[in-house]
């Protein structure tokens, strides 16, 4: 296919990629037929997946508003993803111009089409990075450039900590992030998980096993323990339409099939 003006140089564009896909789902233009055609798939057995896509996103804008109004200008957002349709840096900037956002992300398709999007931004970057090794993101000097760890940052873990594996430790991930960041500092977390979910959401959990982005579905317990040492904020760790909604009529009447938590948390 022609390469659109937009689409970095090197990506290859006869092979869906998992960014790209999401990017769909969530209404992005950054995605290519091969990754619409996919998604299609996903969704024909799974019909879901967009709808938590899209709830997923809906909290980070939510989430990164409440932020900006309680005085944070740094964030960190760890899986970031592609960056676009109203995504952390638009969102916080369109505030606060002075707003700093370091996008982190293991997937180099998705660095790559972040790098693109952000040419010219001297307030975003994206690095590539392992969310299991925190010291590698915190020492990255493109992160040491735009981020001061002895001010308050807003550290974005929204559907990343579920394709981390209970033997890499993900618990440890996020105290290590928490004891190397300023009292006044956030959390956010959203995941993924089985609690009152249909039959064809844990089919596709097992299918996911097959590849090399697993998903490890969580209980509500369990994803509350990556909270420790944090003073969780109202409304809790709830489905993801719970979280704080613009109105009533946002929430829904099956908030659970969002099939994922979320909260926010705050670093006393």
């Amino acid at each position: 296919m022609t390469r659109p003006s937009w689409a970095p140089e090197g990506i290859d564009l006869d092979r869906p990629s998992a960014s790209r896909v999401y990017d769909y789902f969530v209404g992005g233009m950054h995605n290519f037929e091969i990754d619409r055609m996919l998604a299609r798939q996903i969704e024909e057995f799974t019909p879901g997946v967009g709808e938590t896509m899209r709830a997923n996103r809906d909290l980070l804008r939510r989430c990164v508003r409440f932020l900006v109004d309680a005085g944070i200008t740094q964030f960190l957002d760890i899986g970031s993803g592609i960056p676009t349709v109203g995504n952390v840096h638009e969102v916080a900037q369109a505030v606060n111009p002075s707003a700093r956002v370091v996008y982190v992300d293991i997937d180099p398709v998705a660095v790559a089409h972040s790098r693109a999007i952000l040419d010219g931004n001297a307030a975003a970057t994206v690095v590539q990075a392992d969310i299991g090794r925190p010291e590698t993101i915190l020492s990255d000097p493109q992160v040491a450039q735009l981020l001061d760890f002895d001010q308050p940052v807003a550290v974005l873990m929204l559907g990343v900590l579920h394709f981390v594996a209970d033997d890499a430790d993900p618990a440890g991930c996020v105290a290590r992030l928490r004891d190397a960041i300023a009292p006044g500092s956030y959390l956010a977390i959203t995941h993924a998980t089985a609690d009152g979910q249909p039959d064809e959401v844990l089919e596709a959990q097992k299918l996911s096993g097959r590849t090399s982005t697993e998903i490890v579905l969580r209980a509500k317990p369990e994803i509350a323990e990556f909270f420790q040492g944090w003073t969780l904020l109202e409304p809790g760790l709830v489905h993801l339409p719970l979280w704080r909604p613009d109105n009533a009529a946002d929430v829904g009447e099956n908030p659970e099939r969002s099939g994922a938590y979320g909260g926010l948390a705050r670093k006393d």
